[in-house]
């Protein structure tokens, strides 16, 4: 899975849940068939995403810098649990969770009847060797926060155990993070063959494109459509084309300027899925021109905000106040919105002793849209202060290999931005593996332990008040702003999901009106 593709959830039953999740599509339509058509199976839904030949992987548990790749994976491999539209946790290949007193010990109970694609019974060994498997890479740790190989365990044929070092109450939102099973023992050398368990079964991949087929024996229910194909596209502009060729069915996470393009097109659907992606710049914390929190403070200062989204965004989006999880319902709308003060920038410069002599570089990449163009805006917005920025564009190989978790300066992005604590988990307390920014305050790490450790929901909410306070003071990302996810569609198709994350990509309840 891609990193920045985080996995943010809700739900109660698996059924009900994923049917709420793919509700509606969010664009208009000429629907022939009417618009209060009911859902009808079969069809072949062709959907464009990104990707390059050259990062292509097949690994559920590596990283996807493809989002084509991603897709792939997560049509034919369940994660335990998943987004969903009325809590942050839904089931998926787990069907429910109980925890000890202590939040230390979590059982887990797999979907009864579940299958892999070759009618193989999932059991708990699947789900342990597959876990282990996970937490073994090198970002194993921060994908399953506090869980080491030996507390991984299976109890009886369809229920895990997995006991943390330290209570965790966020243990199963936290699970949705790339928790794809395999079939135990699979070799490395057939981890792109393996059989998974999701809606969909591989057909055929070529060159990170692919044929995937219905799976008529899902553990989730009834998958409508016959057939999904993944056609890979190295640019937004060549997928919107093909969608308007009517090449592809939909273009998906296409971005704001293909949306604006579209707005006044009847024949063209526009799927908007707010909150889906944090777009922040990363300053290093532990060391650098950027260690001086008078320094950090005086950049996000110096932006303009409501600018960055209106240019970078097209308006598809809102304006950031440095705190990743916009989109959470416990998100801390108390702490005063960071406005543009650039006297006051230029005063906290001073006092840091910055030096404005020097030009210092941004590192970028064009991964997703609008990347490349915020880290442009914002240099010339820092001017302003008397910043001197220099925007270097790195091949997105190069970029996630030498400067992502390395460079003083540089941007990131998060596909999906709706849980506080699950993104302070994966990229801001002290011990991540992906802690992006380099950063290690123990007041944060102290009330990131109290969130997760606490089952008092009013102690619980005071807690996470205040990680996001010092969040907002002092940590090293710069939010300007939050993208919504788009896709866009042919007129017949339906059932479109509007979750972000790996919401977007639960496609087992779309379907074709014609």
């Amino acid at each position: 899975m891609n990193r920045r593709q985080v996995l943010l959830a809700g739900g109660a039953t698996v059924t009900t849940a994923l049917l709420a999740a793919c509700s509606g599509t969010g664009g208009t339509s000429t629907d022939p068939a009417g618009a209060d058509a009911k859902p009808r199976k079969g069809g072949t839904l062709r959907v464009g995403a990104l990707g390059r030949a050259g990062a292509i992987t097949r690994d559920p548990h590596g990283t996807q810098a493809n989002e084509s790749d991603y897709l792939v994976i997560s049509l034919v491999h369940d994660t335990l649990t998943a987004p969903g539209a009325k809590d942050n946790t839904a089931p998926r290949l787990a069907t429910g969770w109980k925890a000890s007193d202590d939040l230390k010990t979590w059982r887990f109970t797999l979907a009864e009847g579940a299958t892999f694609h070759d009618g193989t019974p999932v059991t708990a060994e699947d789900v342990v060797w597959s876990l282990r498997r996970l937490r073994a890479t090198p970002s194993g740790a921060s994908r399953l926060p506090g869980i080491k190989a030996a507390g991984i365990k299976a109890e009886g044929d369809r229920t895990v155990v997995l006991v943390s070092d330290y209570a965790n109450a966020e243990l199963p939102l936290l699970m949705r993070l790339t928790t794809f099973v395999l079939p135990k023992g699979t070799k490395d050398k057939d981890i792109a063959k393996a059989p998974g368990t999701g809606p969909f079964k591989l057909d055929w991949f070529r060159s990170g494109n692919a044929r995937l087929v219905r799976n008529d024996d899902w553990h989730g229910g009834e998958v409508l459509l016959d057939a999904v194909e993944v056609k890979i596209f190295e640019s937004p502009q060549a997928m919107s084309n093909a969608l308007l060729a009517g090449q592809i069915d939909v273009a998906s996470n296409v971005g704001a300027v293909a949306a604006r393009t579209a707005e006044k097109r009847e024949d063209i659907q526009i799927v908007r899925r707010p909150d889906d992606m944090a777009m922040p710049i990363v300053m290093r914390t532990e060391s650098g021109p950027f260690a001086d929190p008078k320094v950090r403070e005086a950049l996000k200062l110096a932006v303009d905000r409501k600018a960055m989204v209106k240019q970078v965004l097209s308006g598809y989006g809102k304006v950031g106040n440095d705190i990743l999880g916009t989109g959470d319902p416990a998100y801390a709308k108390d702490i005063p919105q960071r406005e543009r003060d650039l006297a006051r920038a230029r005063k906290l410069l001073k006092e840091a002793g910055f030096d404005t002599s020097k030009t210092y570089e941004l590192l970028t990449t064009e991964d997703i849209s609008g990347l490349a163009e915020s880290a442009t805006l914002f240099a010339t917005q820092v001017r302003e202060a008397g910043v001197r920025i220099e925007v270097v564009k790195q091949e997105s190989a190069t970029f996630w290999d030498k400067t992502w978790l390395k460079g003083d300066l540089y941007t990131t992005y998060w596909g999906t931005n709706d849980s506080v604590v699950f993104l302070a988990s994966k990229t801001m307390v002290s011990d991540s593996a992906q802690n992006e920014a380099a950063w290690d305050n123990a007041e944060f790490d102290a009330a990131y332990r109290k969130v997760t450790g606490t089952k008092d929901a009013a102690a619980r909410a005071d807690a996470l008040g205040e990680l996001q306070r010092i969040e907002h003071e002092s940590s090293g990302y710069l939010l300007w702003g939050v993208a919504d996810g788009i896709d866009l569609a042919a007129a017949p198709v339906r059932g479109l999901p509007t979750l972000p994350g790996y919401g977007r990509v639960q496609l087992e309840r779309a379907w074709l009106a014609r």
